[in-house]
């Protein structure tokens, strides 16, 4: 199984250690990342908000590389995904909308394969039994808030993977990898995105909001699936405390390090010691780093 693997700006800088854990999984499960050579930023999100015919043209090259190779495209990072989703469907809808793109990008794309989120290359394609089989240390006792963000599932006919509004697929990985999802009513709010950069005191609201509904629904934890949503839950967790004087204290993972826990790797080779939010003591308080055999017996 071979994928264009299409890691986008932040995983090659803030969000190193999600593609560190994308890779190890990927490799684990049997999946094959061609990482698309000279690949170049999909614009988001400066690009959308400032020129449509550039918007479309920056992601379309990326996807005309892997066209190239006859390979469809995994995307770890929600945003890249969305941007390119959006090219392929513009490139599909009209001839002339692909003969513009072909004369910006200088080579042909026709807008065959498909743009998948690695997500659900992990659930859908690869299959939840199968990393069942897989699994040698369990999340058992790990509550977890899947966070997919307002970019992932939306909009719907776009995205097409999963529900807009309850989005599941995360939630059944957690529970194939031995952790509890937790029900709640955020999964899909914006974390306010660059707007915590631009307009911090706007932008700190939404953030807060997230994780103190994550903590009421009894989550230990949150996972997320975007880079951005993983930054302003992780990086400026400290921040929301202080302005909202209120204790959070809850890891961020991306859902490829609970995967890469759960399949017997060390928190180190998947990245999490770069976290904010230290994760390791929640982990080591779940014993989950442990062999199942040598845990604690809980009443």
């Amino acid at each position: 199984m071979k994928y264009a693997y299409y890691p986008g700006c932040s995983l090659h800088a803030t969000a190193v250690e999600y593609d560190t854990s994308a890779k190890v999984v990927a490799k684990h499960l049997g999946v094959e990342l061609w990482e698309i050579p000279e690949w170049n930023c999909c614009g988001a999100s400066a690009a959308h908000n400032t020129d449509h015919l550039l918007a479309l043209a920056l992601p379309a090259r990326n996807l005309a590389l892997a066209e190239r190779e006859g390979l469809d495209v995994a995307v770890p990072c929600a945003a890249c995904f969305n941007r390119l989703k959006a090219a392929q469907a513009a490139v599909r809808g009209s001839e002339e909308m692909r003969n513009t793109i072909k004369e910006i990008i200088g080579m042909d794309y026709q807008g065959q394969g498909e743009v998948r989120a690695f997500l659900d290359v992990v659930v859908n394609v690869v299959g939840l039994a199968k990393i069942r089989d897989l699994v040698t240390r369990p999340l058992t006792g790990l509550k977890v808030a899947a966070y997919y963000g307002c970019l992932l599932v939306r909009p719907p006919k776009l995205t097409a993977f999963d529900d807009p509004e309850d989005p599941q697929t995360m939630d059944r990985l957690v529970e194939a990898l031995g952790g509890t999802p937790v029900s709640w009513a955020f999964k899909t709010e914006c974390c306010s995105a660059s707007l915590a950069t631009s307009r911090t005191d706007i932008g700190l609201l939404p953030i807060f909001r997230i994780l103190r509904q994550a903590k009421a629904a009894g989550a230990d934890c949150v996972a997320v699936a975007c880079p951005l949503c993983f930054l302003n839950l992780d990086m400026r967790q400290a921040e929301v405390q202080r302005r909202f004087r209120e204790e959070l204290g809850l890891p961020i993972f991306y859902f490829t390090e609970l995967m890469g826990i759960a399949l017997g790797y060390a928190p180190r080779d998947l990245g999490l010691p770069k976290h904010f939010v230290n994760p390791l003591p929640l982990l080591e308080a779940k014993e989950i780093l442990r062999h199942p055999a040598t845990r604690r017996e809980t009443a």
